[in-house]
C-alpha cells in the first residue's frame, strides 16, 4: 500500500453492510476504498461498487476472489433487494409528495424518538445507500418531494394519511424495540447472567415464541423449568445424541478428556465423546481425590470406554502429564484397537509458552502490553484508536492465554500503519494523554522500527504455531487429516526465516520437546498418509515413519488379518492412483473434497481401505469444546441430597450438550470475545490490566464515554487454515528431525 494513503475511519453513520468489509483511506484530497479480503483499492465508485467487488457482479468491478461465501451471498442479496426497494420508496415518496404539514408532525414524532438522528421515512434497511434522496433531513423535507413539487403536483389528502401512518408505525416500532430491550437488559442484569447470553442460538427463538403467545402468555414458574420443562429438554437432548450416536458405526469416534481445576481447589474430569456429527457430552466426575494416582485414572478411563464401546473408540485424547501417559499407555493395552493421544492443543500452548520465555520474545511482548494497556483503561485513547484502526481492537483474544500474545502481536502488526497515522494525528497531538508518561511511551514504541521488526519476526515464526491451534480446534474439519502437516510447515518456516541452523534449531527443540509423542503417533501420521491433498503431493517416496505409522494402524484398528491382508493389496491402487482414483474427478477433488467425503466418493473399489480411511480422517486431535463458564459443576459435587443431585446432573447433562451444538457459530463466539468483556478477563488479563501509574484523580477511566461502533470483525480474520498448508513435503531434514536428535544426545554423551 502507497505510503501517501492516510487511513480514515469509518463512522456509526455509514449503514451500508458494504461498509463492514473494506477500508477508507485519503490520498491528496480523494477518497479511495480497499477491500479487506483481496486488497484490491478502488479509486472511484464508492461503496456500491465495493459491493458488487464482493458480490461478484461482472461489469463495473473485478471480483472478488478471497471474500468468503457468507459475505458474497450477503452482499449479493443487498444488491438484489436495491431494485425492489427503490420501486417501493418511490411509490412510498410520490405519496407523501407536497404534503407539507405532514413534516411537521414528522419533525414532533422524531423529537420524541430521538433527537440525534434523522427520520427514515421509507422501510428501515441497512442496504440503504448514503446517497439516496429518500433520507429525510431534520426540516422533514426530501429531495425527491422537492422535485416533485417542482413539477406541480398537487397535494393528496390519503397521500397524508398513508405517510402519517407510515411514520406512526416506524415510530412505534422503535419505541417498542426500545422497551422490549430495556426489559431484557434488566432481567439479564437481575439474575446475575454474561453480556453474551443474548448470543446464544436459542435466545432469538425464545423471544420469538414470547411474542407469538401474545400478551396475555403465562411464563413457566420455577416448579415448571425444574420439572417438566428440565424433563423433556433431557429428553430431546438424549434423542439428539442418539443421532450422533449412529453414526459412531461408520465414523468411529474419539473420547475427550478435558479436565478442570476450579477455583475452590476441586479437580474435575469432564468425559466428551467426539464424531464429525458432534460432540456428545458424557458425564462430569470430581477426581480431586485420584488425580495423581494413574491407576485409578486407568480405572475412569476403562469404565468411561466401556460405556461408550470399545468397537467404536479409536482414541482416548487426554493432557500430557505423566499419570495421564501411564494410564492411557496401559489403557491402549486393555484395548488393542485404540490409541492413548495427547492432547495437540494441550501440546501447542505449551510450545507457545517456551517460545514467549525466550528472552528477546518475552521482552517484545511486555513492550507490547504497555501500549496496550495504557489504551485499554483510558477511553478518550481507546475510542480514538478504535475510531483509525475502522473499529477494530488491537488485543485479540484467541483460544488460550498463551496463544493470546501472539495473536495479539500479529493483530498489532497488521495494524501498524494505522497506530502510526494516530499518534502521527494532531487528534493525538491535540490530545491530553499524548503528554502523559504512557501516552509518550507508546509514541516511542509505535514509531520505534526496531520494535515493529521484531514483533514482524516473532509474527512469522508463531503463525504457524497458532494455525495448528486453530486448526485442532476447528468444528468445521475433523483434524485428523491435517495436523501431521500443520506442524511440519510451522518448522519449515522457522527454517525459513532463520536459515542458520543453531538459530532454528533452539525452536526446533522446544517443539520436539512437546511434541515428541505426536511425531512418532500412527494415527497422525496415517492421517497425513490417507489425505489425497499431501499424499499425492510427495515427490519421490513416502517417508518410512509414515508408512510405518500407517501400517501400525492397520494392523491395530483392523483386528481381522484376513481384512489387513486385503487393505495391503488395495493400497496400491491407491498410491498408483488405479482405477477410479485416477479420474480426473477425482484428481481435481483431491484439493476441493474434504478427505472422507474424497474416500467416500472414489474409494469404492477399494473397500476395505476406504473404512479404514473414514474412520481415521474422522477423527479430532484435542480436547478444546467445551466452556465451563455458568455451568454448575462444583454445586454438583457439593450436593449431598440424592435427588437433587440428580437433578443437577441432568441439568448440567442437559446444558453442556446444547452449548456443544453451538459450537462452529463463529460470528457469536467472536462477539462475546472482546477485550473488555467479563468472558475473555482469564485470557487478555495480561494485555488490559491497568498499571496504578496510568491513572491519577483528573484521568479516572469512565466506561461510559466508550463509543458503539460498528466493529468490523472479518477485518484480520484468518484464512482457510488447510488452504494455506499448501503442497509439497521434501525437506527430509523435518522427516528425520529425531533421528538426529537422538544422534546428537548420543554425541554430547560420547563428549561428557
Amino acid at each position: 500500500m502507497s505510503s501517501d494513503l492516510e487511513p480514515i475511519p469509518i463512522t456509526s453513520q455509514k449503514h451500508d453492510p458494504a461498509w463492514k468489509h473494506c477500508q477508507m483511506f485519503k490520498n491528496g484530497e480523494r477518497v479511495q476504498l480497499k477491500c479487506i479480503y483481496c486488497g484490491k483499492i478502488f479509486k472511484g465508485g464508492g461503496i456500491h461498487r465495493i459491493k458488487e467487488h464482493l458480490a461478484g457482479h461482472k461489469g463495473n468491478a473485478a471480483t472478488c476472489l478471497r471474500v468468503p461465501s457468507d459475505v458474497r451471498v450477503l452482499m449479493q442479496e443487498s444488491l438484489d433487494g436495491v431494485v425492489v426497494k427503490k420501486r417501493k420508496k418511490q411509490k412510498i415518496a410520490e405519496e407523501i409528495t407536497n404534503v407539507n404539514q405532514v413534516s411537521t408532525e414528522i419533525q414532533a414524532y422524531a423529537d420524541q424518538v430521538d433527537t440525534n438522528t434523522g427520520l427514515l421515512m421509507i422501510e428501515k434497511s441497512d442496504t440503504l445507500e448514503p446517497s439516496s434522496s429518500l433520507l429525510v433531513n431534520r426540516e422533514g423535507t426530501s429531495n425527491v418531494a422537492g422535485e416533485r413539487r417542482k413539477r406541480g403536483r398537487g397535494k393528496s389528502l390519503p397521500a397524508e394519511a398513508n405517510a402519517l401512518s407510515f411514520v406512526s408505525v416506524e415510530l412505534g416500532a422503535r419505541r417498542v424495540n426500545n422497551h422490549v430491550h430495556m426489559a431484557i437488559g434488566r432481567f439479564l442484569f437481575d439474575i446475575g447472567a454474561t453480556m453474551d447470553a443474548v448470543n446464544s442460538v436459542y435466545f432469538q427463538p425464545m423471544v420469538d415464541a414470547i411474542v407469538s403467545g401474545g400478551s396475555g402468555a403465562l411464563m413457566p414458574s420455577c416448579n415448571d423449568l425444574q420439572g417438566w420443562i428440565l424433563r423433556k429438554s433431557v429428553e430431546e437432548v438424549k434423542s439428539e445424541n442418539d443421532k450422533v450416536m449412529g453414526a459412531w458405526v461408520r465414523t468411529g469416534c474419539s473420547i475427550l478428556v478435558n479436565q478442570w481445576n476450579t477455583q475452590t481447589g476441586r479437580i474435575l474430569l469432564n468425559f466428551l465423546v467426539y464424531c464429525p456429527e458432534g460432540t456428545v457430552f458424557l458425564k462430569s466426575i470430581d477426581a480431586s481425590s485420584v488425580i495423581n494416582s494413574s491407576d485409578a485414572l486407568y480405572e475412569l478411563l476403562k469404565q468411561v470406554v466401556e460405556e461408550v464401546g470399545s468397537k467404536h473408540v479409536l482414541q482416548v485424547i487426554t493432557n500430557v502429564k505423566e499419570q495421564y501417559i501411564v494410564a492411557g499407555r496401559r489403557l491402549a493395552e486393555t484395548f488393542p484397537t485404540l490409541y492413548w493421544t495427547p492432547c495437540a492443543a494441550h501440546c501447542v500452548d505449551l510450545i507457545l509458552e517456551d517460545f514467549a520465555k525466550l528472552e528477546w520474545i518475552n521482552a517484545i511482548i511486555e513492550q507490547a502490553r504497555s501500549i496496550t494497556k495504557f489504551i485499554y483503561n483510558h477511553s478518550v485513547v481507546l475510542n480514538m484508536v478504535r475510531r483509525y484502526t475502522f473499529g477494530n481492537d488491537i488485543v485479540e483474544p484467541a483460544a488460550t492465554r498463551l496463544a493470546t500474545n501472539f495473536t495479539t502481536l500479529t493483530r498489532m502488526v497488521d495494524l501498524k500503519n494505522n497506530l502510526q497515522a494516530m499518534v502521527t494525528s494532531q487528534q493525538w497531538v491535540d490530545c491530553p494523554y499524548s503528554k502523559k508518561p504512557g501516552g509518550l511511551a507508546m509514541l516511542d514504541l509505535v514509531s520505534n522500527q526496531s520494535f515493529w521488526s521484531s514483533c514482524v519476526l516473532i509474527v512469522r515464526l508463531t503463525n504457524p504455531l497458532l494455525r495448528v491451534l486453530r486448526m485442532v480446534g476447528s468444528k468445521k474439519r475433523p483434524a485428523m487429516g491435517y495436523v501431521y502437516a500443520g506442524m511440519y510447515r510451522a518448522k519449515e518456516t522457522i527454517k525459513k526465516e532463520l536459515v542458520k541452523r543453531n538459530e532454528y534449531m533452539v525452536y526446533w527443540n522446544i517443539i520436539d520437546h512437546w511434541w515428541e509423542q505426536q511425531w512418532h503417533h500412527p494415527l497422525h501420521a496415517a492421517g497425513f498418509y490417507l489425505n489425497p491433498r499431501f499424499f499425492y503431493s510427495m515427490e519421490g517416496d513416502m517417508p518410512n515413519e509414515m508408512l510405518s505409522g500407517m501400517l501400525d494402524c492397520i494392523e491395530k484398528l483392523i483386528p481381522d488379518v484376513t481384512v489387513q491382508d486385503k487393505i495391503s493389496k488395495e493400497i496400491n491402487s491407491y498410491k498408483n492412483s488405479i482405477g477410479d482414483f485416477g479420474r480426473k474427478m477425482a484428481v481435481r477433488a483431491r484439493d476441493t473434497l474434504l478427505p472422507v467425503e474424497w474416500w467416500s466418493t472414489y474409494g469404492g473399489s477399494c473397500p476395505n481401505l476406504a473404512r479404514l480411511a473414514i474412520r481415521v480422517l474422522s477423527q479430532t486431535c484435542s480436547t478444546l469444546g467445551l466452556k465451563h463458564n455458568h455451568i454448575p459443576f462444583e454445586k454438583l459435587h457439593e450436593t449431598r441430597n440424592c435427588l437433587e443431585q440428580q437433578r443437577l446432573r441432568d441439568l448440567i447433562f442437559v446444558q453442556c450438550n446444547l452449548q456443544l451444538r453451538q459450537i462452529g457459530y463463529e460470528s457469536k463466539q467472536h462477539d462475546s470475545m472482546q477485550p473488555l468483556s467479563s468472558e475473555s478477563a482469564s485470557i487478555v488479563e495480561d494485555w488490559v490490566t491497568g498499571i496504578d501509574a496510568f491513572l491519577d484523580d483528573d484521568t479516572y477511566p469512565d466506561w461510559t464515554t466508550l463509543e458503539t461502533l460498528s466493529v468490523n470483525t472479518m477485518l484480520l480474520r484468518p484464512g482457510d487454515e488447510v488452504e494455506e498448508l499448501g503442497a509439497g513435503f521434501n525437506d527430509h531434514e523435518i522427516f528425520n528431525r529425531m533421528k538426529e536428535g537422538d544422534n546428537e544426545n548420543a554425541e554430547d554423551n560420547v563428549v561428557s
